[in-house]
């Protein structure tokens, strides 16, 4: 039988999504897509209803090597590697405009412990991206001893509404887990109040604990902030982070980084136990302070994946990561 579980951000990875790299931009003028998903670059360079394979192949040609790369590595250090089966015609078809995406596994789920909750996207092109992991959540969650719920469906917004609807919205990319405390990050992007109130609600039955992270408005994700290296360690752009770091992690010591390597995405790498950390290295500085306090790290270029706006959490959906 499969098994489900995610102790927190650090333990000993396992069993890993690893994205796709599809995306449909929608046919509404630029001005409206979601940039800081997109990259300003890649929105530049593209138009209405551009599909990435078809108007972008150079950069599709590039993040596929880019994630066959990342999965190399992951499978190199004993992980199980899955992958979300392609979108279908007829899913893009649906899409009727307002575009598509297979293309961040990370915000359309969050995984708890043993919970797997499918997520709320705020921008409508992404509210589908769930789609193609679902035969991965029936042939290896629901089987599993586990739990698989889905916040409630979002509205659909009124033309002009710059709020997109009041959700409840959840991405992936605002929770971090750290044992039985769950951090999540509101900047006004992403996810909203009424998502963590919703997670909230839902998780205090299990046992968990959800402490708001506020953001700066420019800041997507609350792993565009803050990553967690191991009990004790993280790297961290406090200036992107109102509050200052939650009081829950303010003994740790911290790799602090400037606002704009965190809008670089110099926190979004990805352990795979306590002792090894992967990252860009665009971001070598960051890693060399890192194995100066013992910690492993490894390399991989990942700026085609990075000018979307993402890069190794967003990429990756752990199932399985504990011990």
């Amino acid at each position: 039988m499969p098994e489900v579980r995610v102790d927190d951000e650090f333990a000993t990875l396992r069993t890993v999504i690893v994205s796709r790299s599809e995306l449909g931009l929608p046919d509404t003028p630029p001005e409206t897509w979601d940039t800081d998903f997109l990259g300003s670059d890649v929105a530049r360079a593209a138009t209405p209803g551009a599909d990435l394979d078809r108007d972008l192949p150079d950069l599709a040609r590039a993040l596929r090597r880019e994630r066959g790369e990342l999965s190399a590595l992951l499978e190199s250090h004993g992980v199980e590697v899955l992958h979300p089966r392609p979108l279908t015609a007829h899913e893009k078809e649906a899409a009727q405009g307002r575009g598509y995406a297979n293309f961040f596994v990370r915000d359309p789920l969050v995984t708890i412990g043993n919970l797997v909750i499918e997520g709320s996207l705020r921008f409508p092109y992404r509210r589908g991206e769930v789609l193609p992991v679902r035969d991965l959540l029936r042939e290896r969650v629901d089987p599993a001893d586990s739990v698989h719920v889905a916040v409630p469906a979002p509205e659909v917004p009124e033309p002009g509404d710059a709020s997109l609807g009041e959700g409840p919205f959840l991405e992936g990319g605002d929770v971090l887990v750290l044992g039985r405390r769950i951090l999540v990050g509101v900047s006004g992007l992403a996810t909203n109040t009424a998502g963590v109130s919703w997670l909230r609600k839902f998780l205090a039955p299990h046992g968990y604990t959800v402490e708001t992270v506020r953001l700066h408005p420019r800041m997507l994700h609350l792993d565009c902030a803050l990553g967690l290296v191991r009990e004790g360690l993280m790297i961290v752009c406090e200036e992107a982070l109102l509050d200052g770091v939650p009081e829950s992690l303010r003994p740790w010591r911290s790799v602090p980084v400037s606002f704009d390597q965190a809008t670089a995405l110099a926190t979004n790498g990805l352990p795979l136990s306590p002792d090894t950390y992967v990252t860009d290295p665009e971001f070598t500085d960051v890693g060399e302070r890192l194995e100066a306090l013992g910690v492993r790290v490894e390399y991989v270029d990942l700026r085609a994946t990075r000018s979307l706006g993402g890069a190794f959490r967003c990429s990756t959906q752990p199932l399985l990561r504990h011990g």
